[in-house]
């Protein structure tokens, strides 16, 4: 139950933080969930990853469908991903999923060994 709850926090946190302040300022929420729901590290770190990871697909999802993905076939045709939008939003959510899973690792060593 604490990591589904981990997850939906990590993208609601994510995604509201993103509204008023800078681009990474879902790394510091997921650090804030990690340290106040404390699991293991693996499993904060796989929260971390989950939640940004959706978050990130369906956002950039949302956005390249709105001007027929016109924008991401060009920067994945100067990227090596043949041309490919929806590689190029794959690529995006794991960055964001990478960056918010260690946030998140981080924040669960920061609390320590105790359960």
């Amino acid at each position: 139950m604490k990591f589904i709850t981990a997850i939906l926090l990590t993208a609601l946190l994510g995604y509201a933080a993103a509204l008023y302040f800078s681009w990474w300022s879902f790394a510091v929420t997921s650090f804030i969930v990690a340290v106040a729901i404390h699991q293991k590290p693996l499993k904060a770190f796989s929260a971390g990853f989950i939640g940004l990871f959706f978050l990130w697909g369906i956002h950039a999802y949302i956005i390249d469908s709105a001007n027929e993905h016109i924008l991401s076939q060009k920067i994945a045709t100067l990227l090596p991903l043949s041309g490919s939008s929806i590689l190029l939003i794959s690529v995006t959510a794991i960055i964001g999923g990478l960056i918010s899973g260690l946030s998140g690792l981080t924040g669960s060593f920061a609390r320590g060994n105790k359960s």
